[in-house]
């Protein structure tokens, strides 16, 4: 009975600090309750179209063809010519939810969605299609309903396709992009009959967003240097082109118009996305018309050193790389619409092709407490201070956690000890360690309640203190861990304390340089020669050393590379099999195996050879 309890203490107090993790790191970043704020002045466009090619890598789109043409010819027209063009930088993670909420919103990543999924934010949030006057969106039913869920008012409207139809396994899924042109086709021929719609569309203020998917699906099914996926982006080239001459045509070329040509993420050459790499987290991005800048040709060096514009040929035009959530204050900047509330984006003035005083004012515009000159250092500070609010109880709640843990730890070890040791076990002090528990608990409650803090900060904060006073209680069972301390081998004792204490240090530090952990397989090899087991095993010793050496030079390797290793595959697979087949040379004079041992060895072989003849094949 005593056990099952000390088991259900254990669970609960797991199970506390588990959900901590929640509250001191899955916050949500919004902030509520402030009014939008607009530039009072005319803006240079009365509406913009929106176009975000799903999973468009950058040097997909910029990089020319071997005979120096673009698959792009249209959108490379507009770089060299009419437009403003960089790398928008996205963040992790690399996913259309995240980079579709940065672009239309101007935040990052809530994390507060990491037990909702993907799909949708869990809080409601200002964007630039809620402060715009009317939004029409073509696209993804993943994607579109989200913005239209999140507006004020029924002034955002939706036209996707079937769920059904984003199929990774079709052989070509350019059709939903050419789905979304034809039907903003429509949408315009439509309108030029329909009085109502022809009014709407006429307002300042109105936002066109397509959001093209096929490129991302061809991109999971085929790869980004398949044909189809190159094929797709010249079809979305192709397409541009022609929405543009449509828009234009409608409005009567009234050079009222701005265009945002982008990506929420890109893709590694295996078709995956999520992650960090290069690949993934830099996308294009091509800004023109009203309002905009033409190219601007240089002669001199660009701050930029990673080499991409000599690769794509665009070392004589301006580059103007932004952050993702950049564009969403530059859109709203365009058609004189609030920059949404929760945007942590700054506005890249290079961009605008406007007056000084238009361009101080849309900077000024969210942060009304100081003067036009300083608004540069202010979105500075404002960010930083956003960053301090938001994790202004982090350390708090995690040194909390940590005593919690600490003192759990130092209560099971002391348990562990009065079981199977000969030390005190009747507590002294009890009264002296009660009243200054209860001190403890009392100042901690007083603190919290001052701060009006929730109710789990009482469970996180408060937890720790029974915790230790458990701890505390057996002082009598430390003082005679402490009085035969001497009796103890001290020097292989702290050799195993330094061993421990360097092993846990290096698992931490490989979280952030993973060649951490070819040190620790380094020194992991030695022990068969500093435990003596050398001398007693010479044979699997040695095969410990090489195996661990073998594995050590793997954290070395690059985590995604631009191609899958195959060869590195079937060579760990013919390592495996080759160590299976001297396993059992070896152990053919010994006590054969057990039968549901045999079976298990036989499963593992005969799959570890479908691999490599999957990665040969």
């Amino acid at each position: 009975m005593r056990m099952i309890t000390f088991f259900l203490i254990g669970l609960t107090v797991h199970v506390v600090f588990f959900l901590s993790i929640f509250d001191i790191y899955f916050t949500s970043p919004l902030v509520h309750g402030m009014m939008p704020q607009s530039t009072p002045l005319a803006p240079p466009a009365s509406r913009l179209v929106l176009v975000v090619a799903d999973g468009l890598r950058a040097d997909s789109l910029f990089t020319l063809l071997p005979n120096g043409s673009s698959r792009t010819p249209y959108l490379r027209s507009i770089i060299e010519d009419t437009g403003t063009w960089g790398v928008s930088h996205t963040r992790v993670p690399t996913e259309s939810r995240p980079g579709h909420v940065a672009l239309i919103a101007g935040f990052y990543e809530d994390v507060s969605a990491v037990a909702k999924g993907w799909k949708e934010n869990p809080v409601e949030f200002d964007s630039v299609f809620n402060e715009s006057r009317h939004t029409w969106c073509w696209g993804s039913p993943d994607i579109l309903p989200m913005f239209a869920k999140g507006a004020s008012g029924d002034h955002v409207y939706t036209h996707t396709y079937p769920a059904q139809e984003e199929d990774f396994a079709s052989t070509d899924a350019s059709r939903l992009d050419t789905w979304v042109f034809t039907q903003v086709k429509s949408f315009f021929q439509s309108a030029k009959s329909n009085s109502t719609l022809k009014a709407s569309l006429l307002e300042d203020k109105n936002v066109f967003f397509l959001h093209l998917l096929g490129i991302d699906t061809n991109g999971h099914a085929h790869r980004p240097m398949s044909q189809e996926y190159l094929d797709n982006i010249a079809l979305v080239d192709t397409g541009v082109a022609e929405l543009v001459s449509m828009v234009e045509d409608f409005f009567g070329n009234d050079g009222r118009t701005a265009y945002v040509f982008t990506a929420d993420h890109g893709m590694t050459n295996w078709g995956s996305h999520g992650a960090g790499h290069p690949s993934e987290t830099l996308t294009p991005l091509v800004v023109w018309g009203a309002g905009v800048h033409n190219a601007q040709k240089v002669t001199e060096p660009q701050p930029y050193n990673d080499g991409y514009l000599q690769d794509w040929k665009l070392e004589h035009l301006r580059r103007v790389d932004v952050n993702q959530a950049d564009i969403a204050p530059l859109m709203a900047s365009l058609i004189g619409v609030p920059i949404p509330v929760n945007s942590v984006g700054v506005l890249p003035l290079l961009y605008l092709n406007n007056s000084g005083q238009f361009k101080a004012e849309s900077m000024y515009t969210n942060h009304a407490s100081t003067t036009i000159s300083l608004c540069q250092s202010l979105i500075s500070y404002s960010l930083e201070g956003l960053v301090y609010y938001h994790t202004y109880d982090r350390f708090f709640l995690g040194c909390s956690v940590v005593l919690g843990f600490v003192g759990w730890t130092s209560y099971v070890v002391l348990v562990i000890l009065k079981t199977h040791a000969s030390l005190n076990r009747h507590p002294n002090l009890t009264k002296q360690v009660r009243m200054l528990c209860m001190c403890v608990a009392v100042v901690i409650t007083a603190f919290l309640l001052i701060q009006r803090s929730p109710i789990t900060y009482y469970i996180y904060c408060l937890l720790p203190v029974p915790v230790w006073y458990s701890v505390l209680k057996e002082s009598g069972t430390l003082t005679d861990l402490i009085r035969s301390a001497p009796s103890l081998p001290l020097w292989k004792c702290f050799c195993y304390f330094v061993l421990v204490a360097f092993g846990i240090e290096l698992l931490v530090v490989s979280f952030f340089h993973r060649a951490m952990l070819t040190v620790g397989l380094a020194v992991l090899s030695l022990w068969p020669l500093l435990s003596g087991l050398y001398h007693k095993a010479k044979f699997r010793s040695l095969s410990w050393f090489l195996g661990c050496l073998c594995l050590a030079g793997f954290p070395l390797m690059p985590v995604v590379g631009r191609e899958p290793n195959l060869s590195l595959v079937t060579c760990a697979g013919l390592l495996t099999l080759f160590t299976s087949a001297c396993y059992l040379w070896s152990s053919r004079q010994r006590t054969p195996l057990h039968p549901s041992d045999r079976q298990q060895f036989v499963t593992q072989v005969t799959t570890c050879y479908g691999r490599v003849c999957v990665c040969v094949c």
